[in-house]
C-alpha cells in the first residue's frame, strides 16, 4: 500500500510542475491577443496633452481634462500610460523637438537656422507648453531633467556653430558661446512673449525675416568678421 501512496504523491508533483508555467504565461497571452493600439488615438491623446498642459500647467493637468479634450475614456490613457507623469513626459518628448546642429557653410547662416528652431519652439503650435515647460519643469517629476536636455542640446548646437566661425575665419576666436546664445534664445523668448494676441498670426508669417534680423543684429560689423 506505502508504493501506491507513493507513486500518487509523484503524479500530483508532476501535475502541479506542469500547471504552473501555463498559470504564469496566462497574462502574456492575453496581451499578445489583446487589439492592437490605434495610432491615430495616441496621436490626439498626445496633442491633448500638451494643448491641456499649455493652457492650465500642471496643477490643472489632469488625465479626465486629457481624456475629454482628446474624446477618448480614461480608460484609453490608463492602457497606454500608467500615470498622469508618464503621459505628459511622453507627450513632451514627441511634440517638443529639441535643437539639432545645422551646418549650411557660414556663421550666420548656421545662427539664422538656430534662431528659425527656437521661433518654430517657441512660436510654433506647442509654443504655450514649450514656454510652460521653462517655468514649471522644476515642480513635475522627471520634467527637470528634459528641460535639461533641451537646453544642453541648444548649448551643443551654438557651441558646434561658433567653433565652425573661429576656424573659418567668421568670428573672433574670443566670443563667449554663452552670451551668444543668452542673447540669440533670449531675443526670441521676448520677441513672442511681447507680441499681442491680434498679431500673432502676422508675427508667425514672418519669422524667418525676423531670424535674419536677428542675427544680423548680434554679429554686426563688430562680430561678423575677425577685425584684421
Amino acid at each position: 500500500m506505502q508504493p501506491r501512496t507513493g507513486q500518487a504523491t509523484q503524479a500530483q508533483q508532476r501535475q502541479a510542475q506542469q500547471t504552473q508555467p501555463q498559470a504564469q504565461t496566462e497574462p502574456q497571452t492575453q496581451t499578445q491577443t489583446g487589439r492592437p493600439r490605434d495610432p491615430e488615438v495616441d496621436r490626439r491623446i498626445a496633442l491633448a496633452a500638451v494643448a491641456v498642459f499649455g493652457e492650465a500647467g500642471w496643477a490643472g493637468f489632469s488625465v479626465e481634462s486629457v481624456a475629454r479634450q482628446a474624446g477618448v475614456g480614461k480608460a484609453s490613457i490608463y492602457l497606454r500610460w500608467q500615470t498622469k507623469q508618464q503621459l505628459l513626459l511622453s507627450a513632451l518628448a514627441e511634440h517638443v523637438a529639441p535643437v539639432v546642429d545645422a551646418d549650411t557653410g557660414s556663421l550666420r547662416g548656421d545662427l539664422v537656422a538656430l534662431a528659425r528652431q527656437l521661433l518654430d519652439l517657441y512660436a510654433g503650435p506647442s509654443r504655450q507648453a514649450a514656454l510652460r515647460m521653462l517655468l514649471e519643469a522644476p515642480m513635475i517629476p522627471g520634467l527637470a531633467s528634459r528641460c535639461d536636455q533641451l537646453r544642453q542640446a541648444q548649448v551643443k548646437a551654438a557651441r558646434a556653430m561658433v567653433r565652425r566661425g573661429i576656424r573659418r575665419g567668421d568670428i573672433d576666436p574670443d566670443t563667449s558661446v554663452t552670451l551668444l546664445l543668452d542673447t540669440l534664445c533670449g531675443g526670441v523668448i521676448a520677441h513672442i512673449l511681447s507680441t499681442p494676441d491680434h498679431l500673432a498670426d502676422t508675427v508667425h508669417a514672418r519669422l524667418d525675416e525676423y531670424a535674419e534680423h536677428l542675427v544680423g543684429f548680434l554679429l554686426g560689423p563688430s562680430l561678423g568678421q575677425r577685425p584684421s
